[in-house]
């Protein structure tokens, strides 16, 4: 159920076990108003995700579900993450229109040759966390010094190194543990400290039962390091284009700002619709449980509202503080993810601000100043 991309070596490549495509047939539930497409013949459009059908995605499955992107006259297929799938190579190699992705995994391929560009920044904040049980008294990364921390590694560590090197914690320092794609090994004792994320394996532990009381685990039975608190937060799940495509095809970068504000339309709906988005993506496929759906639906609206500047906006301090992280942090081989600046077309806010004046005109709230999470009860094992 692990949702991100890994590393292998200095390249890049999604461990899963298939891949399946799921294309956009819904009839729009809004007027489309303000749309350019929604009459004559759709423009076919592909979307990579970096992992399976999951709420993760949930704004892109309500976007096709409820027809916005029929809306603004495009015709999306959804292509779920697989086997030896990297997302920005599928776009690199024209297999896709566009694709999700972390940001510091992406800057390695671009240092590699991929000319691609983050058009719309959707998840503001990060996700990634590290976990304990209370009785370990792991409260910030100094603490970690000793300790057996987890780590899936393969482009997931970043944050965790660049926190613990930030309280002069050295990966020498610590007993490193390759942790497995589930929290077996932090449940039984054999990690002291484990990587999670806030939608995902967080919540893996919480649909445990704890068997000193015969009841699920509590958020209080754990401490949280949460790096956008400690500084070392990085830029995660953001929409990738092709860069020379919107370079040299007006129609493509075009296909851009409709399809950016399609998405978006599609993340204020899981916004508003937490519990229909979840149920939307469910019927997409996911293998995930109802509870744990739920649960990913509204952590993930949690990395992105409220909105500061407008949801895609991708802002230049976290832009740099990600760039730094990946020039400067080491890994337990002394490497780093990049060793230079990457090019200015890395990323561009030109089609989001299109996407998101297009979208105020309509009146759609892309800010969602207003936003309060919803309560999520969850069942033993996600169910």
């Amino acid at each position: 159920m692990k949702h991100s991309t890994k590393y292998i070596g200095s390249a890049i490549a999604i461990v899963a076990a298939s891949a399946l495509a799921l294309t956009g047939c819904a009839s729009p539930s809004g007027s489309g108003s303000g749309s350019s497409g929604s009459s004559g013949a759709l423009t076919p459009v592909k979307l990579q995700l970096q992992w399976f059908s999951q709420a993760q995605f949930a704004g892109y499955y309500a976007a096709l579900k409820e027809g916005y992107y029929k809306d603004e006259g495009l015709d999306v297929t959804i292509v779920e993450g697989g086997a030896d799938i990297v997302p920005q190579d599928a776009l690199t190699s024209g297999d896709v229109d566009y694709a999700i992705s972390w940001v510091p995994k992406v800057l390695g391929s671009i240092e590699q040759g991929a000319h691609i560009t983050d058009v719309a920044q959707i998840f503001e904040r990060s996700a990634t966390t590290q976990i304990s049980f209370k009785d370990k008294d792991i409260t910030s990364p100094a603490e970690l010094k000793g300790k057996k921390v987890g780590s899936w590694g393969y482009g997931n560590e970043w944050e965790l190194f660049a926190g613990m090197q930030k309280d002069k914690v050295n990966v020498n320092d610590i007993s490193l543990v390759q942790q497995a794609f589930d929290m077996n090994g932090f449940l039984s004792g054999d990690i002291d400290a484990a990587q999670a994320m806030t939608y995902n394996e967080y919540a893996q532990v919480l649909e445990t039962t704890n068997p000193a009381t015969g009841k699920l685990y509590q958020p209080d039975d754990l401490n949280v390091i949460n790096w956008n608190d400690v500084g070392t937060a990085m830029l995660q799940d953001a929409i990738w284009a092709d860069a020379d495509r919107l370079k040299d095809d007006k129609a493509y970068g075009d296909t851009t700002v409709k399809f950016i504000k399609a998405s978006i339309k599609g993340w204020v709906y899981a916004r508003d619709n937490a519990q229909k988005a979840a149920d939307i993506v469910t019927a997409s496929g996911s293998q995930l449980g109802q509870s744990h759906q739920l649960w990913m639906t509204n952590e993930v609206n949690k990395l992105i509202w409220p909105s500061t500047d407008g949801v895609g906006m991708i802002d230049e301090k976290a832009w740099n503080q990600t760039v730094d992280i990946a020039k400067k942090t080491k890994n337990e081989t002394g490497a780093t993810i990049i060793s230079a600046d990457p090019p200015k077309d890395a990323y561009s806010n030109e089609y989001v601000k299109k996407a998101l004046a297009e979208l105020k005109d309509e009146g759609v709230d892309v800010m969602g100043t207003d936003f309060k999470p919803i309560e999520v009860t969850l069942k033993e094992g996600g169910k």
